[in-house]
């Protein structure tokens, strides 16, 4: 599997906004943001914003950067592929 990921402004309704699109194999798996000086401890850190297919879940983890969200959603991704 092959992750690529894309700089994107999202329209969240905080002050949120710098994101990134996440695509797998060529396929939107997910949207990752980066949360702001409005979440007081968590500043800085990555939020799944939104979820596509397997990578849809109901809580997702805080990141805290993009190499450990690209870990999570390749390894979120192997483990439901490996029991389908």
């Amino acid at each position: 599997m092959s992750l690529h990921l894309q700089p994107v402004r999202v329209a969240t309704r905080s002050e949120d906004g710098d994101g990134q699109l996440v695509f797998a194999d060529g396929f939107l798996v997910a949207v990752l943001v980066r949360l702001s000086d409005q979440h007081g401890a968590d500043v800085g850190l990555w939020f799944l914003e939104a979820g596509f297919g397997l990578t849809s879940v109901a809580r997702a983890p805080l990141f805290l950067d993009l190499d450990a969200a690209q870990d999570w959603i390749e390894g979120h991704l192997s483990s439901k592929r490996g029991s389908a």
